[in-house]
């Protein structure tokens, strides 16, 4: 073997312990990252009551018990459930509509038959089929006048609905205008808590003073895991 091989050689294991290297520090840093991130959303939903069967304080601000999450999906799904029963009224309504026009031309034709029968009954009486048909063509006009009442009492309870479709969203606005108010008391309590100094830089506080009556007191994990918890958005 030559000077160059052996030199090319070496090199090339160099370069293949160098991204082995690489490779497994990339792997220690995404698995740091990973139980940082655990330990973050630990932090999140911590319980910080001393007491969990106690109704009081209110269980941590975790995703099912964030309430300005859960109005925003009742405003959500009010007003789009609140959009497909106004549409599907409306598309009853259309239907009695054309139900009315089909009914307009069906009594057209009884007029007409009427109007037949009636000449044939008045120059023929003695032939029953015809006053049989005039008197069959009338019950079936008087009929068709029920069918048209019927679908205009149908459009005046689909006119009714629609009004009280308005109330829903009426209801809807008086939520997000109390979504509204919680959002400006949340951004104003903040901003009063606010310090000038971080919370890190701040010297730790002593868990026991002189003075408490008990030496059972929250530790300074239980107190920043109710920080965490309560700012939280």
């Amino acid at each position: 073997m030559t000077q160059e091989e052996l030199d090319a050689l070496m090199n090339s294991d160099l370069d293949s312990e160098d991204t082995l290297e690489s490779e497994t520090v990339a792997e220690v840093e995404t698995q740091s990252n990973e139980t940082q991130e655990a330990k973050i959303e630990d932090v999140k939903v911590a319980d910080y009551r001393p007491n969990p069967n106690l109704a009081w304080p209110p269980p941590p601000p975790s995703q099912e018990h964030k309430v300005v999450h859960q109005l925003d999906d009742v405003t959500k799904d009010s007003e789009q459930k609140a959009t497909e029963m106004m549409e599907r009224l409306e598309n009853i309504s259309n239907f009695f509509v054309d139900s009315e026009s089909l009914i307009a031309d069906i009594n057209k034709i009884l007029d007409k038959n009427i109007e037949i029968f009636t000449r044939l009954n008045e120059k023929f009486p003695n032939v029953e089929s015809f006053s049989e048909a005039l008197e069959s063509n009338t019950k079936a006009k008087k009929m068709s006048g029920d069918i048209v009442d019927h679908l205009q009492g149908g459009q005046d309870e689909v006119m009714m609905a629609m009004d009280a479709m308005q109330y829903q969203d009426i209801h809807r606005q008086k939520i997000e205008r109390v979504i509204n108010v919680m959002r400006a008391l949340s951004r104003y309590m903040s901003s009063l808590f606010e310090g000038r100094i971080d919370d890190k830089k701040r010297v730790s506080s002593a868990v026991h003073i002189e003075g408490d009556s008990t030496a059972e007191v929250v530790s300074n994990d239980d107190i920043e895991a109710l920080i965490a918890s309560l700012g939280q958005k």
